[in-house]
């Protein structure tokens, strides 16, 4: 069965082809970053206008890439949300357009549940349930007790900046330009985490807060000059990097000991992070899956492999449907 798969929930259009849930025929990405990185950040009403001109192309280009013609597609998967509005419109149209007129089923995946289902797409074998998902990206810190395909319980999320918008904010503060996540990993990579920033345990709570280590090292960069200190720039984000990777490895870990899970399964562009998963692999007691890098970022991939299992349901799949509405089994 093969699924075509379209993505456009914040600044990346994307469109891939991915057989039975797990086998990759084609993946494309057309990334947005170069745009947005002259204003230090996502403008949604750019990202969108992009989208517009992108998402034709990038579908046509995955289907030629899989070697796949229409009359093999089985069944059409995009993201229906969280995300910006605008950019979301683009893909979800595109969609229904192609579902009405090729008379595919089409189901609405939630992004951040897509996201854990790029760990079907690794060449390990398949996860096992249950398992305790983290995903981290630029909007979202959640710990996901994953019981089955299509079930889910929510344990933990964050109360106020997530992992990757924390890390944004501290690259614009050490300035080190836009994307964040990726800026501070190679700050970090030439220093020492000898800088004591807070970790907010919030016990009895499965919940993350990120908010005061960025505020904490605010104030430390205006107590201290860190212009033309590159030793000292790189510190302080290795000081940075590691207060994020500890608080979400110990709460991790904590959250599956507890609940005797059989796996974790890391997900979302913080999961690229190096520091973050080698903690894991180094120091976790429960198997680890952790997809490649590529697979981390928004991708359709994911969100093809996760419309697999959403059309495999005992829900039948739908052909005839309202055009403002988007079926879906969201992410509970």
């Amino acid at each position: 069965m093969r699924i075509l798969g379209i993505e456009t929930s914040c600044d990346e259009t994307a469109a891939a082809v991915v057989e039975n849930g797990s086998k990759i025929l084609s993946n494309v990405v057309a990334s947005q970053i170069e745009i947005h990185a002259r204003y230090g950040g996502i403008v949604p009403e750019v990202a969108s206008r992009q989208h517009v001109l992108s998402i034709v192309p990038v579908i046509e280009q995955a289907l030629r890439s899989a070697g796949t013609p229409w009359q093999d597609i089985d069944g059409v998967a995009v993201t229906f949300g969280p995300g910006l509005a605008g950019s979301l419109l683009v893909g979800v149209n595109t969609a229904k357009a192609i579902a009405l007129s090729k008379d595919l089923p089409l189901t609405g995946v939630n992004h951040l549940e897509a996201h854990i289902y790029a760990n079907w797409l690794t060449e390990e074998a398949p996860p096992s349930f249950p398992s305790l998902c983290l995903i981290i990206s630029g909007g979202h810190s959640d710990l996901v007790l994953m019981k089955g395909h299509g079930q889910f319980e929510k344990l933990g999320r964050t109360r106020d900046d997530a992992a990757g918008e924390a890390f944004d904010k501290a690259a614009r503060i050490l300035g080190l330009g836009y994307p964040g996540g990726p800026a501070i990993e190679q700050a970090a990579s030439q220093g020492r985490p000898s800088v004591p920033f807070p970790r907010a345990w919030l016990k009895g709570s499965s919940d993350f807060s990120f908010s005061g280590v960025k505020t904490a090292l605010w104030h430390f960069c205006q107590k201290n000059d860190l212009s033309g200190n590159s030793s000292l720039v790189a510190d302080v984000a290795a000081s940075f990097q590691e207060a994020i990777v500890d608080v979400l490895f110990t709460k991790t870990i904590n959250a599956a000991e507890e609940l005797k899970v059989k796996q974790v399964l890391l997900s979302g562009g913080v999961a690229a992070n190096k520091s973050l998963t080698r903690r894991f692999l180094d120091s976790s007691p429960l198997p680890l899956s952790v997809p490649p890098p590529h697979l981390c970022t928004d991708n359709a991939a994911m969100v093809a492999a996760c419309g697999y299992y959403h059309l495999q349901s005992t829900r039948p799949p739908t052909r005839h449907y309202d055009l403002d509405v988007v079926p879906s089994l969201s992410l509970g």
